[in-house]
C-alpha cells in the first residue's frame, strides 16, 4: 500500500480516476486484490446506465414551474447555462422559494418544507389556484454534449412522493431520472442549500453535522465499496468461524467416544499437517473399512462376536454312537465269536511272522523246530478263514466303534484365530482330537464341547455388546463429523478469497484515510478562506476545522476550534445567529468547488438572513469567487446582497420575483438602478402633453432618484477601498436624507458628514459648477414650488451624464 498511498498531484482527480491511478501504481499489491477493489468500485457506483450519466458539468437552464406550492400557472426562469452569479430577488411570499424548492425537488424528489421535514410545519405542495397539474421542468446543458438535455417531474397522484421524473439526453432517448447516475452524487455533493438545511448544518447532531460534511467530501464511491467488501469479509468469515466454532464440539464428542480406532482416525485426519485429510474423514463418514490397525483390531472384535463353539447336538450324538459301540463290542467278550476272532488274530499274527522270516521254521512262542511250514500256512490261512467267519459280529462292531471314534474326532475343529480370552476351552477341545480310548474320548469331548459352547456364547456376547456400545457412541457423531467436514472444506476454499478480501478492504479504508484527510484539510483550508470573507469585523477566528471519529462509528462529530479576541472557546456557543449562517455557508460552499461533482451549479435559498451589511459584502466576494467556476444561482428577499456585488464592482446578474393574482408569479430581469430611474425620467419628459405638475414634481424627483442610487454606490465603493465599518456607513446613509450631505460619503474617506460648502466645492472640481446647480433642482422637485425645467430631455441628459461620473471610481478616487 505504501506505494498507493504517498502523496501526487494525482490528489487533484476525480475520485474514479485516482483510485485507478493508485491501483495502476501499486506494484506490491496482488492482481486479484486490485481485481476485487475494481469489482466492488464497480458495483458503488453502478447504475442500470452508467452511460447515460453526464461526462461533463452540468449547468440550468430555462427552469419552468407550474402548479408548484406558491405557483400557480406557468412561471419562467431563465438562466445563462455557464459560471456566474444570478440573484433571484423577490419579497417574502413573492414565489422565489417555491421555484428554488422547485428546482430542488426536480433532481432530488423531496425537499425540507413538502417533505414534513420543516422543524415547524409541512407545507402544502400543490398551488392553490393551479392545483389540478404540477410540473417542473429545466433546460439542462451538458458540457460536451451537442444540444441542451430536458428534465421533467410530474406528479400524477395526491401525495408528494407520488412522481416521476425523466431526462430527454440527445444520442440517449428518454429515461428514468433514477437511470441517469445522478442520484448517489445528488447525496454527495448536493447542489442546493435551503434555510432548512443551512440551519442543520450547524444545529444538528454531532453525528449529523459530521455525516453532512463526510458527505461533501465525496467518499461515497470508497465508502460504499468498503462496505460492499466488509460485507464480503464478514461472510467469509462466517465460514471460517462456523468451522473454527464446530471443531473443539467435535473434539468433545470423538474423545467421548472410548476406544474407537475410527474416532482416533478422525482425530488424526482433523489435525494433518497440510490441512484435514477430508478423504479419510470421508471414508469414516461413509463407514469404508480402511486396512490398517485400527482396523483389524476392530475386524477381531467382529470375530470375537461372531465365535461359536461346537454343535452341541452334532457332538451329543456322536458320543452317544460312539458309547453305543463301545457297549455293543463289550457285548460280544467272552462270546464263541470273541474267542474265533481271538484266536483268527493270533493265527494271523503267526502268518505275518512266518511272512517276514520264511527261512525261520520255529515256532516263536514253544520254539519247537520244523513247525511253521508251507504245509502249516495252508492249514492256518484255512482255519483263519474259518474263524473269521465265526467272528463276524465282532468285526462289525470294532468297524462301528472306530466310524464312531473318527466321526467325534472331526467334529474337533478349532477356529483360525482364536481370541486369547476362549485359549484354554479352546485347546481342551482340541486335545480330544489326540485321545484314542473310545470311553474316555466319550467322556472328555462332550465335557470340553459343553464347556466351550458355554464360554463362546459368554465372550461372543459381551464382545457384541461392546460393538453395540461403540456403534452406539460412533452414530452419534458421525453427522457432527459430516457437518464439520463440510464446513471445513467450505472454509479452506474460502481461506484464499478471505485473504484477497481482507488486501483489498485494508487497501480501499487506508487510501479512504488518506484521501479524507488530503480533502478535509483542503476543505478546512477553503473553509477558513471563505470565513475569513464572510467574517467581517467579527472577533470570531475560526482556527481548525476536522472530522472526529470514522463514518461507522458511534462517537462522531464536526470539530470547529475558535477564539474569541484570541481566547478559545466554543463554536456554536459563542457565536450570534448571523455568524452561524455565515459559517453554516463556509462549511456548504466548498462542496461546489470539488472536481468530483457533476454538478456546475449551486442553489442556495435565503443566506442571507441575521447578517449584517459587512458580512453580506463578504458573501457576496464569496459567491463571486464561486461564481468564476461554477454556475451560482441565489435567491433573497434581502436587497442588500445585489446591491453589495455593485456597491463592490463584481459582475451580477439580478431577476426580480412578483407575484400577482391567483399565484401568477412573474420574473423579469432587473435593470441597473440608476438606468431605471433616467429611463423614467426620459419617458416622461418625452410624453406629449405631459401636465406642468408632473414635469415640476416627478421629473425632479425621479432624477433625485438616480443621483441619489450613484451617490450611494459610490459610497460604498469608497468604504470598499478605505476599510470603513459596513454598519456604520448602511446606519450614515440611512439618517441621511438630502443629496448635498449624502455625497459627503462618496467624497471623502473619513465616513463622516462634511459641510455642505466643503461638499459643494469638491462636486465643482470633480464633476463641473453645474453639477451643484442640477442636484439643487433635483431636490427642489420634493417642494411645493418643484423645479420645472424649460428643456426636460436636456435637463435629463445632463443628470444622467452627472450621475455617471459619480458612479466611476476612477473619477472619485
Amino acid at each position: 500500500m505504501d506505494d498507493a498511498t504517498d502523496q501526487t498531484p494525482d490528489n487533484a482527480l476525480p475520485l474514479p480516476e485516482l483510485v485507478e491511478a493508485r491501483l495502476f501504481g501499486d506494484r506490491k499489491l496482488a492482481e486479484p486484490v486490485k481485481a476485487l477493489i475494481r469489482e466492488a468500485l464497480d458495483d458503488s457506483g453502478n447504475t442500470e446506465d452508467g452511460a447515460r450519466a453526464s461526462t461533463g458539468p452540468l449547468y440550468l437552464g430555462k427552469v419552468t414551474v407550474t402548479g408548484f406550492r406558491g405557483v400557480g400557472s406557468e412561471t419562467r426562469l431563465k438562466l445563462r447555462p455557464k459560471p456566474g452569479v444570478t440573484l433571484v430577488v423577490g419579497r417574502n411570499g413573492s414565489g422565489k422559494s417555491s421555484i428554488a424548492e422547485a428546482v430542488e425537488t426536480l433532481f432530488t424528489g423531496t425537499n425540507a418544507h413538502c417533505s414534513g421535514q420543516h422543524p415547524h410545519r409541512a407545507v402544502r405542495w400543490r398551488n392553490l389556484h393551479q392545483g389540478e397539474r404540477t410540473v417542473v421542468e429545466a433546460r439542462l446543458t451538458v458540457e460536451g454534449d451537442p444540444s441542451p438535455s430536458t428534465l421533467t417531474r410530474t406528479w400524477s397522484g395526491d401525495t408528494f412522493t407520488d412522481s416521476e421524473a425523466v431526462l430527454r439526453r440527445p444520442g440517449n432517448g428518454t429515461v428514468a431520472l433514477e437511470q441517469t447516475g445522478w442520484e448517489q452524487a445528488t447525496r454527495a455533493y448536493r447542489p442546493f442549500l435551503s434555510y432548512v438545511d443551512l440551519g442543520n448544518m450547524i444545529n444538528g447532531k454531532p453525528s449529523e453535522m459530521y455525516d453532512n460534511i463526510a458527505a461533501i467530501l465525496g467518499l461515497d464511491h470508497l465508502n460504499t465499496a468498503a462496505r460492499r467488501l466488509t460485507a464480503a469479509k464478514k461472510e467469509l468469515d462466517a465460514v471460517v468461524n462456523a468451522e473454527k466454532e464446530k471443531k473443539p464440539l467435535l473434539h468433545t464428542a470423538l474423545e467421548g467416544v472410548g476406544h474407537d480406532d475410527r474416532a482416533l482416525k478422525a482425530l488424526l485426519a482433523m489435525e494433518e499437517k497440510g490441512g484435514p485429510d477430508h478423504a479419510v474423514l470421508d471414508a469414516l463418514i461413509a463407514g469404508v473399512p480402511m486396512a490398517d490397525e485400527g482396523r483389524l483390531r476392530e475386524a477381531r472384535l467382529e470375530a470375537t462376536a461372531e465365535t461359536e463353539g461346537p454343535d452341541l447336538d452334532r457332538v451329543g450324538d456322536a458320543v452317544d454312537t460312539l458309547r453305543k459301540a463301545v457297549a455293543d463290542l463289550d457285548d460280544l467278550k467272552g462270546t464263541a465269536a470273541a474267542d474265533a476272532h481271538d484266536r483268527a488274530e493270533l493265527l494271523q499274527a503267526a502268518l505275518r511272522h512266518s511272512d517276514r522270516h520264511a527261512d525261520d521254521m520255529a515256532c516263536p512262542v514253544c520254539g519247537t523246530e520244523q513247525v511253521l511250514d508251507r504245509e502249516w500256512a495252508t492249514r492256518a490261512e484255512a482255519q483263519i478263514a474259518a474263524l473269521l467267519r465265526e467272528a463276524e459280529a465282532v468285526r462289525e462292531a470294532e468297524a462301528r466303534l472306530r466310524s464312531a471314534t473318527r466321526a467325534l474326532h472331526n467334529l474337533v475343529l478349532p477356529p483360525r484365530e482364536i481370541p486369547a480370552v476362549l485359549a484354554e476351552p479352546w485347546e481342551a477341545w482340541g486335545e480330544c482330537r489326540r485321545i484314542t480310548d473310545p470311553t474316555e474320548l466319550a467322556e472328555r469331548a462332550l465335557k470340553a464341547a459343553v464347556t466351550l459352547t458355554d464360554a463362546c456364547a459368554i465372550v461372543a456376547g459381551a464382545a457384541r455388546e461392546e460393538l453395540a456400545a461403540k456403534d452406539e457412541r460412533w452414530r452419534a457423531v458421525v453427522d457432527l463429523l459430516a457437518e464439520w467436514t463440510g464446513l471445513s472444506r467450505e472454509a479452506e476454499a474460502a481461506k484464499p478469497r478471505r485473504t484477497a478480501v481482507s488486501a483489498a478492504l485494508t487497501w480501499v479504508k487506508k487510501l479512504t484515510t488518506e484521501i479524507r484527510d488530503l480533502r478535509v484539510d483542503a476543505f478546512a483550508d477553503h473553509t477558513q478562506r471563505i470565513w475569513e470573507k464572510l467574517r467581517q469585523q467579527s472577533s470570531v477566528d475560526l482556527k481548525h476545522v476536522g472530522l472526529h471519529g470514522s463514518e461507522r462509528a458511534n462517537v462522531r462529530k464536526l470539530i470547529m476550534d475558535v477564539t474569541v479576541d484570541d481566547t478559545e472557546a466554543p463554536a456554536l456557543s459563542v457565536m450570534s445567529q448571523g455568524e452561524l449562517h455565515s459559517l453554516a455557508l463556509s462549511l456548504f460552499l466548498p462542496r461546489a468547488a470539488t472536481a468530483d461533482s457533476p454538478f456546475g451549479f449551486v442553489v442556495i435559498d435565503d443566506p442571507v438572513q441575521s447578517m449584517d451589511p459587512a458580512k453580506v459584502d463578504g458573501l457576496a466576494q464569496v459567491l463571486d469567487e464561486l461564481g468564476r467556476d461554477r454556475q451560482v444561482v441565489v435567491f433573497t428577499h434581502d436587497t442588500r446582497l445585489p446591491h453589495a456585488f455593485r456597491s463592490q464592482g463584481l459582475p451580477v446578474t439580478v431577476l426580480k420575483v412578483e407575484r400577482g393574482e391567483k399565484s401568477k408569479v412573474h420574473v423579469t430581469a432587473e435593470t441597473d438602478p440608476v438606468k431605471e430611474a433616467i429611463d423614467n425620467a426620459m419617458a416622461l419628459a418625452r410624453t406629449e402633453n405631459c401636465s406642468e405638475t408632473a414635469l415640476r414634481h416627478v421629473l425632479p424627483s425621479l432624477c433625485r432618484e438616480a443621483l441619489a442610487t450613484a451617490i450611494v454606490e459610490a459610497a460604498w465603493l469608497r468604504r470598499n477601498r478605505t476599510g470603513q465599518p459596513a454598519d456604520r456607513l448602511q446606519a450614515a446613509l440611512d439618517e441621511t436624507e438630502r443629496l448635498i450631505p449624502l455625497a459627503s460619503f462618496a467624497l471623502f474617506d473619513d465616513g463622516s458628514v462634511h459641510s455642505d460648502e466643503e461638499v459643494k466645492d469638491s462636486l465643482r472640481s470633480l464633476y463641473g459648477r453645474e453639477s451643484t446647480v442640477l442636484i439643487h433642482r433635483c431636490q427642489q422637485g420634493a417642494h411645493p414650488g418643484g423645479f420645472l425645467p424649460q428643456d426636460p430631455v436636456a435637463f435629463v441628459r445632463k443628470v444622467e451624464d452627472l450621475a455617471n461620473k459619480i458612479r466611476k471610481p476612477e473619477v472619485n478616487a
